[in-house]
């Protein structure tokens, strides 16, 4: 017996992607069009005024809709120059602005009506086509959200889902409007009036969640605690990584971007301290598909601990002309190699094997050493060590 999700997700690099946001959006486009007028003309004809609330609330998911049409098509823009980490928050961006637009819709809306509340006896009476209206709105609403929400979970867009919770949040409206327009018909001239101040509000709220969870993004906040945890735990768990101490997240429209410092052993060669790194991206990226790029720095010890020590400490020329009263009697070292390790250094110097063969030689460099290692307090150790010839087999 096999099994297979009904809707599986659709990969961000999918080229079918853009063009199924697009046709979700257009759909939502003619559905308002078409809700806006109906709303709008059987208001004004039917005398309701939470009815033309209603249209006006359907006009700003218009004006949202073509803000998501503009975010859809530049925000799949590659990076350049200018935007090294893409386009992608143009959709935050979007977000932002669909939010204000319908916090300053409601606002208007209540006001309207509450203007309107204070002066009862100049109600004109509200006739049954605003009822009919108002229920056929209230399903095609419902409709379009069920369709939106169902594409923006295939394609995990934030934007699209906020766009179908919106539908809903029309949906919701229509109906406190049909029940206001039911309660005028049955005799409370009030009624339709305070069906528009109640859809005014719920705009207002739904307004203000969509431009805070925007503003969220925009100011780089972190990944949920689930989330940051589940990487971290790929990111200790790879081979190579003694430890993690700074993880540092953010969302990206609808994916994320992650920075991580991990502690490798400090005395394997920096290409294998790179093979590490790279390592731990790859695990994360495949572990994780929502996130769109990794940065991992590569330590010896908890930079967080030892920054300040370090940042004293001299750097390699510095020391190696410290060094260089003590190598100048002695056969050219084969290199130098200098570890800063808990803000200080420790040096190893390679000398042939053949500097042995002069015992005075090496008992002058060991005692130059010494001296040196006492002169200098940020060293912590020299070492002197002896190689012989090295025979290297290599691939042609």
């Amino acid at each position: 017996m096999s099994t297979r999700m009904e809707n599986p997700e659709i990969s961000f690099d999918d080229p079918g992607r853009h063009a199924m946001a697009q046709r979700c959006t257009w759909v939502s486009v003619l559905v308002n069009v078409l809700l806006t007028a109906a709303q709008v003309v059987a208001g004004i004809i039917a005398n309701s005024q939470a009815l033309i609330a209603d249209g006006m609330h359907s006009l700003s998911d218009l004006v949202c809709d073509f803000l998501v049409l503009f975010a859809a098509h530049h925000s799949k823009d590659p990076a350049d120059e200018s935007h090294p980490y893409g386009h992608a928050r143009i959709e935050t961006a979007a977000s932002f602005a669909l939010g204000a637009i319908l916090a300053v819709t409601g606002a208007a809306i209540i006001w309207s009506a509450a203007i309107k509340l204070q002066d009862l006896s100049n109600l004109p009476p509200v006739a049954p086509l605003a009822l009919w209206t108002a229920c056929a709105a209230l399903i095609a609403k419902e409709g379009l959200f069920r369709y939106m929400l169902h594409v923006g979970e295939r394609l995990r867009s934030p934007m699209l889902i906020a766009n179908a919770w919106h539908a809903r949040s029309d949906a919701a409206s229509s109906l406190v409007v049909a029940v206001g327009i039911g309660g005028n018909l049955m005799g409370f001239v009030f009624a339709d009036s305070i069906a528009a101040v109640i859809v005014g509000f719920m705009i207002v709220r739904m307004g203000v969640v969509f431009s805070w969870e925007a503003l969220q993004e925009l100011i780089d906040t972190g990944l949920s605690v689930e989330e940051v945890d589940s990487i971290r735990q790929v990111i200790v768990d790879t081979p190579g990584v003694g430890s993690l101490h700074e993880l540092r997240t953010r969302r990206m429209a609808h994916r994320s971007l992650v920075d991580a410092h991990v502690c490798v052993n400090p005395r394997i060669s920096v290409s294998e301290g790179h093979r590490i790194a790279e390592t731990t991206r790859k695990r994360v990226l495949d572990s994780h598909p929502s996130v769109a790029d990794v940065l991992v720095h590569v330590d010896v010890e908890d930079d967080l601990d030892h920054d300040s020590k370090s940042q004293s400490l001299p750097d390699r020329s510095v020391l190696v002309s410290h060094l260089a009263p003590v190598l100048a009697g002695l056969p050219e070292p084969h290199r130098v190699v200098l570890h800063y390790l808990n803000g200080r250094v420790e040096a190893e110097v390679f000398l042939p094997y053949d500097a042995l063969a002069d015992s005075a030689l090496i008992d002058r460099a060991e005692r130059d050493f010494a001296e040196c290692l006492r002169a200098h307090p940020l060293l912590r150790s020299l070492s002197i060590n002896y190689r012989q010839r090295v025979l290297p087999v290599q691939r042609d």
